[in-house]
């Protein structure tokens, strides 16, 4: 009887054994066993190698933990009905069901769960071990199943699913919003993921606000205006302001001057420009920042599908894009969000969707349009008057100033923060 017992506590160690391998290695971090392995952890290494062969890892699991729970449910059978007779059955079933649920599934579960990396490194090798013998039977139970799924009209499909792969990316991200400590790396994580999605019209300086000088002005003149500038690369027009002839850096003006000996006069503004390289609105972030590596530059102009200047696009917009506004001594601080005493914002229509998401983690939708003026009037359907009130996505608007056509400015009452 003695033997029996110890048998039957064996398998049930066996069991928790199974169960909390199980949740381990299918809760424990995969980029940080990758980066474990990166720096010379081999435990880690075998947890990823299980990963890669993860059916084969949790058919193994399924085996085991199959073949021990009927062994240690027959064994604690067959004792209980040579001590309690046919009432040994009832007993047997009762004891076991309790013991399995609460010492071999849940307790083992549990504790993989909160303590799943270090789980996952401890049981790596005997896992290992056991699904090496488990093999063959394994690959042998995988070819009869997908037998059967064949003839059933299915497919076992294997092959990893890279929006998925992606979609687990974010998802991951996401599940850590309610921790402030990582807030500005889960921002600039989420601004990288979504490159591919945002196009260069989304993030572009406006070219009613971009800086250009007309090139039929006097070389002094131009020259005056480029050291008054905050920028070094200004695109020239001549005749219409969306006429670009080329592009002038502001150091190549300065090496000509010295050439000349100080003479500006002489100064010939055109002929040191570059040529202008325009490029489409609905190119991506993404494709933009490979396409800035390849040539070697920092400036691009922006067009629509009719060719019209829209704007201009710079290297340091779509890092800014990721890592937040950067400024530096020669930047303009532009006034856009204004933060009121009662949680409001007072925010100029230009202001565009995307900086309010990304500096408040707000929701508020960019595909249709890119600024929050532009939000209203796509949302409203109208061209709002000066006191209109709408509420949308959550938030309210109130309109509050107009020029013309045009909003200015808008007041964004943000939802109250839940719990």
């Amino acid at each position: 009887m003695l033997l029996d017992i110890a048998a039957i506590a064996a398998l049930l160690l066996m069991l928790g054994f199974f169960a909390g391998a199980e949740t381990a290695l299918t809760v424990a971090s995969k980029p940080l066993m990758h980066q474990l392995e990166r720096e010379g952890d081999r435990r880690a290494g075998l947890v990823n190698r299980l990963h890669d062969r993860k059916e084969r890892l949790l058919g193994s699991i399924l085996l085991g933990n199959t073949l021990v729970h009927i062994l240690a449910s027959a064994l604690a059978t067959s004792l209980a009905i040579g001590l309690f007779g046919e009432a040994g059955v009832v007993y047997a079933t009762v004891a076991m069901t309790v013991i399995v649920l609460v010492f071999c599934e849940i307790l083992p579960k549990t504790f993989a769960i909160q303590h799943a990396n270090k789980a996952a490194l401890v049981i790596a090798r005997p896992m290992r071990l056991f699904v090496s013998l488990a093999g063959p039977a394994i690959h042998a139970i995988h070819v009869f199943v997908d037998g059967l799924l064949r003839l059933i009209g299915a497919r076992a499909v294997r092959e990893t699913d890279i929006e998925a792969a992606m979609m687990e990316l974010k998802g991951a991200i996401e599940v850590h919003t309610t921790q402030h400590e990582v807030r500005e790396e889960r921002r600039m994580l989420r601004s990288i993921l979504e490159l591919g999605d945002v196009e260069v019209g989304e993030v572009m300086t406006h070219r009613r606000k971009a800086f250009t000088i007309d090139a039929g002005q006097s070389p002094a003149e131009i020259v005056e205006q480029i050291l008054k500038s905050p920028y070094t690369r200004i695109p020239l027009w001549r005749g219409q302001p969306d006429d670009i002839i080329g592009v002038v850096h502001a150091k190549d003006v300065l090496r000509a001057i010295r050439a000349l000996g100080g003479n500006v006069d002489a100064l010939d503004v055109a002929g040191l420009a570059g040529t202008p390289w325009f490029i489409p609105d609905s190119t991506t972030l993404l494709e933009q920042l490979q396409a800035f590596r390849q040539r070697r530059e920092h400036f691009a102009l922006v067009v629509d599908e009719y060719g019209a200047l829209m704007g201009v696009v710079t290297l340091e917009d779509i890092i800014e894009e990721i890592v937040g506004d950067i400024t530096d001594e020669h930047d303009v601080a532009v006034a856009g969000v204004h933060p009121q005493e009662d949680g409001d914002y007072v925010v100029d229509g230009g202001v565009t969707i995307r900086d309010l998401n990304r500096q408040f983690e707000w929701r508020l939708p960019d595909g249709q349009a890119s600024t929050i003026a532009g939000l209203l009037l796509h949302e409203s359907r109208q061209i709002p008057n000066v006191g209109q009130v709408f509420r949308f996505h959550g938030f309210r608007f109130e309109v509050l100033r107009k020029t013309r056509n045009q909003i200015v400015s808008v007041r964004v009452s943000p939802p109250a923060p839940q719990g």
